[in-house]
């Protein structure tokens, strides 16, 4: 909770498959906290069904996947899959990283993602995206 007796906004964030790269999903997730969020990492190198698991578990508002490698068609829609299957729909899933095809992005977003990021959204932009994503209920 946090001083106004509001729930605290919960975000997971998740490096999915093989990518190792995870410098901006760490100075995202200080960011997010600075902005008062509750932010869970999940490490690099997380199944699908391991970040569904957590998300459900942590009962967070919104889902957040780093994606360099390429593979953001497959793993994003396995995410939301995975997520409507266990009853949990309802989580907001969001997408960023290295998804270099506007056409990706609004497929992505059809396919129920909240919000698929272009590369270089400054830092104090995707936090207010994030949190106005969040706050939806």
């Amino acid at each position: 909770m946090n001083a106004n007796g509001q729930r605290t906004m919960r975000v997971l964030l998740g490096k999915v498959g093989l990518d190792g790269h995870d410098r901006g999903i760490k100075i995202l997730a200080e960011a997010l906290k600075d902005a008062g969020m509750e932010v869970i990492y999940t490490g690099l190198h997380q199944r699908v069904a391991q970040v569904a698991t957590m998300a459900i578990q942590e009962d967070v508002d919104v889902v957040g996947v780093s994606i360099l490698s390429g593979a953001h068609m497959t793993l994003v829609p396995e995410l939301m899959n995975e997520l409507r299957a266990r009853g949990a729909g309802d989580k907001r899933v969001i997408a960023g990283g290295f998804i270099p095809e506007e056409e990706d992005r609004r497929a992505l977003e059809k396919l129920g993602a909240a919000h698929v990021f272009e590369q270089d959204v400054p830092l104090a932009e995707t936090v207010r995206i994030i949190s106005a994503i969040g706050a939806r209920k």
